[in-house]
């Protein structure tokens, strides 16, 4: 209960610090036009639509909860995707960022296994967002995904496309998105070594963990989140090719972890450093990303986390974590905004060469 009290007040300070409150933002546009945020791996997300959430703990989960409350305010349609660490309908959660008492449970073929692969995972978030369509009337979307959320908004856009949907993509703002990889998942699948953690102790511990669990799963998106996968020749990312043509692109990452200090050359892995604790700020910016998968780019960088899951790990405050730091939150309803003006501005603003 301590915890659970412990988040709602930090969402009150989200919105002090940003000036949101519920009844201070403006309907800026038609319900049928909607922000979907989309939330990561072996995460465990309720579906909320804009005057429905959770009644008990975090009203959209540990993810979504901050980000949909801040969205709201700003006159925005929000909904939020299911989704289950594992196959089957999300259900009551206890523990860290605990929420009981939802709406209507969807079924499982609407709702992402975020375990499981990243193909399979868009196809269920195309089947949520066409319920979207048919059952509330959203026509258009404005993508917000988190983490492997940015990755599932990704491969649903190419179902929505290839099966001719009515409904638009808008825009796709990314946040801490592994789009070249995690380099946990790398080094579970020995594409890099423990040593380039440079000794870190948080670092080591988090690639330990992280190749447990992706022995006990066996598959998944933890065998497919890492540079041989999505960057390999042939890649997954290459597949993608012409799948973001004309939806404008914000990428934001985090950089709170950086190297211990080295004796010697002094090199380190850009790979794995600087990092939000899951993903290098490369990745999340997509640094050697093509322009055929990703034409048009824009990118901010922040010094957080990668959730507040990881923040509480390292003892840090909860507006430390990339979906519950203010300015993040800003950025997003920023990035949202200029989505129809987007394709005319600057590329690669913010973006690494």
């Amino acid at each position: 209960m301590r915890g659970v009290l412990a988040l709602a007040a930090a969402i009150t300070l989200i919105c002090t610090l940003a000036g949101c409150s519920s009844d201070s933002g403006e309907q800026k546009r038609p319900p049928s036009t909607a922000v979907v945020i989309v939330s990561g791996g072996d995460a465990t997300t309720p579906f909320t639509g804009p005057e429905q959430s959770c009644q008990t703990g975090l009203a959209a989960g540990n993810t979504d909860t901050a980000l949909r409350e801040y969205l709201l305010s700003k006159g925005y349609t929000v909904y939020t995707s299911p989704a289950m660490a594992g196959r089957g309908q999300v259900v009551d959660q206890t523990g860290f960022g605990p929420f009981g008492v939802c709406p209507i449970t969807l079924p499982e073929n609407m709702t992402v296994d975020s375990t499981g692969s990243i193909d399979t995972a868009g196809e269920h978030l195309a089947r949520f967002l066409n319920w979207l369509h048919t059952d509330r009337g959203v026509n258009e979307v404005d993508f917000v995904g988190h983490s492997m959320g940015g990755l599932y908004s990704r491969a649903a856009i190419r179902v929505l496309t290839s099966t001719n949907s009515a409904l638009k993509v808008r825009s796709l703002t990314t946040i801490g998105t592994p789009w070249q990889g995690s380099y946990l998942s790398d080094n579970a699948n020995g594409l890099i070594p423990l040593s380039d953690c440079k000794g870190d102790s948080f670092c080591e511990t988090a690639m330990k963990g992280f190749t447990d669990e992706v022995k006990r799963l066996m598959a998944g998106s933890g065998r497919e989140v890492n540079q041989a996968f999505l960057m390999g020749k042939n890649g997954w990312n290459e597949y993608q090719s012409g799948v973001l043509d004309r939806i404008p692109v914000v990428l934001i990452g985090g950089k709170k972890f950086n190297p211990p200090k080295i004796s010697g050359d002094g090199q380190v892995n850009p790979a794995v450093w600087p990092n939000d604790g899951i993903v290098a700020l490369q990745s999340a910016l997509a640094k050697d990303v093509s322009d055929p998968v990703l034409p048009h780019r824009r990118c901010y960088t922040f010094d957080d986390t990668h959730s507040i899951y990881v923040s509480n790990l390292a003892g840090l405050e909860q507006k430390t974590a990339l979906t519950w730091d203010p300015q993040v939150l800003e950025t997003v309803h920023k990035s949202i905004d200029e989505a129809p003006k987007a394709l005319d501005g600057a590329n690669r603003d913010g973006c690494p060469a």
